[in-house]
């Protein structure tokens, strides 16, 4: 039930700011991938007045859970923090980027465990067959588009949360800078990824995805010397996606990290 009234908040919430859905499909294009027999839709987003001659950073945002589907729509209502920063005029006229957002389907994860499950062993779970997809999707990405491959950059929210932890894991050397929200990872990839700027968030009273896991990683992070920074909000729940994007200087912040 709990998790029935989140997901229906959050259908809601994107009425409060500053683009509609509408607005932001208007801004991008539907596309979908295919590959091991899978297909995937994805929304994108171009920088404005896009100029193939001039290299640009690409964000790649992961949904969660509430905007599984196959319309290539629900992740524009769904996360309605992210796509709708890197996305508002203020931003792209600052920081003009690529902003990849895949969706998967009713079921489907980007890492194959329950929401409250916590750290686990990078090991002791298989990539999701989306999982596997996400960097040959950056890939064709770079291949139709100029993209700066020392700027390319991951986030995601609750399921998409642990999908930004295992995409980091499996492909350390992909990424220039992550923000994994109300999520949990691999505490056995701290070293691998040690060198990654990551931001981290969460809400201090989250009972669908405990913070237990949020404080894992980035105690593990830490103790490998990693440039790591946790934000933990006091008496949020589940929604710390809302705070994440409101916080000073977070959007400067990405687009500052290279490889």
């Amino acid at each position: 039930m709990l998790r029935a009234i989140i997901f229906g908040i959050l259908f809601m919430v994107n009425t409060t700011l500053g683009q509609t859905a509408d607005q932001l499909a208007a801004l991008s294009e539907a596309r979908t991938f295919e590959r091991n027999g899978l297909t995937m839709p994805y929304r994108l987003f171009k920088p404005p007045n896009y100029n193939p001659k001039k290299a640009y950073p690409l964000y790649l945002a992961l949904h969660g859970a509430g905007a599984r589907a196959t319309d290539n729509f629900r992740t524009l209502k769904q996360d309605v923090w992210s796509i709708h920063t890197l996305a508002s005029k203020s931003v792209r006229e600052k920081h003009p980027c690529f902003i990849l957002v895949p969706q998967v389907p009713p079921k489907g994860r980007w890492v194959e465990l329950n929401w409250n499950h916590g750290s686990y062993k990078l090991p002791d779970v298989a990539p999701s067959p989306f999982m596997e997809l996400l960097i040959p999707l950056i890939d064709k990405t770079k291949q139709d588009f100029n993209i700066d491959d020392t700027r390319i950059y991951v986030g995601g929210y609750s399921m998409g949360g642990y999908g930004t932890w295992d995409v980091i894991a499996r492909n350390p050397k992909v990424f220039a800078a992550a923000i994994p929200v109300c999520g949990s990872g691999p505490t056995d990839s701290a070293a691998s990824i040690s060198h990654l700027p990551i931001w981290i968030f969460h809400g201090e009273k989250d009972r669908v995805v405990p913070a237990k896991g949020s404080r894992k990683m980035y105690e593990a992070l830490k103790a490998s010397g990693a440039p790591v920074k946790y934000t933990e909000f006091k008496n949020i729940g589940h929604n710390a996606w809302e705070p994440t994007w409101k916080t000073e200087g977070l959007v400067d912040w990405l687009f500052s990290q290279s490889k």
